[in-house]
């Protein structure tokens, strides 16, 4: 997939041309891009802060308060237990405000840490910044997809999808999870 970046001045205050910059699907097995976003209290999160204790399952959504992508984060929620026992920490990231994610955490009790990528330059790092979105003339939404991140900044799992109405793979994420869960691993040895 191919972008232009937007027209630069240079010192001289004259435009230069746009030129056009890859952009990479990630692949298992690959150190993903590291990143520093703001949560939901304006905090600056980091991506070495979920991996400290586990699995970072990274859930692009297009958008807060848009029906699949409210289903989609209260599914995370619900199976929110399952996903920490395999010491796995959820991470929602979409490109709405800090302000919309709060009130889109309380309005659904999401105990997870929702990162506004306002900028897009995580979506588009990750390879899922989709831009137009639907036909709607929207600019810059992110993909809905979810990336399993190991302890050591290795992806292990990647799900993307076009379709904004298409779902994850819950239960294959949960099962994803498990099998990167050393001590599950180390539980079911001395079983």
């Amino acid at each position: 997939m191919t972008y232009l970046k937007s027209s630069l001045r240079d010192a001289r205050g004259l435009k230069s041309e746009p030129t056009p910059f890859r952009v990479v699907a990630l692949r298992l097995g690959q150190k993903v891009p590291e990143f520093d976003l703001p949560d939901t209290d304006n905090k600056i999160r980091s991506l070495d802060e979920f991996m400290e204790h586990g699995t970072a399952v990274l859930a692009f959504f297009p958008f807060a308060f848009s029906g699949v992508c409210d289903k989609e984060m209260c599914t995370f929620r619900d199976n929110f237990g399952a996903l920490r026992a395999s010491e796995s920490q959820v991470v929602g990231i979409s490109v709405d405000s800090s302000y919309s994610l709060r009130a889109f955490a309380q309005t659904y009790n999401l105990q997870f840490p929702l990162l506004s990528d306002f900028n897009r330059k995580v979506s588009k790092l990750y390879g899922v910044l989709q831009d137009p979105w639907v036909g709607l003339g929207y600019k810059g939404v992110a993909k809905r997809s979810v990336f399993l991140v190991d302890k050591r900044g290795i992806l292990r799992y990647r799900w993307v999808t076009d379709s904004p109405s298409e779902e994850p793979p819950y239960q294959e994420i949960v099962k994803a999870t498990e099998k990167l869960s050393p001590s599950i691993f180390i539980r079911a040895k001395h079983q």
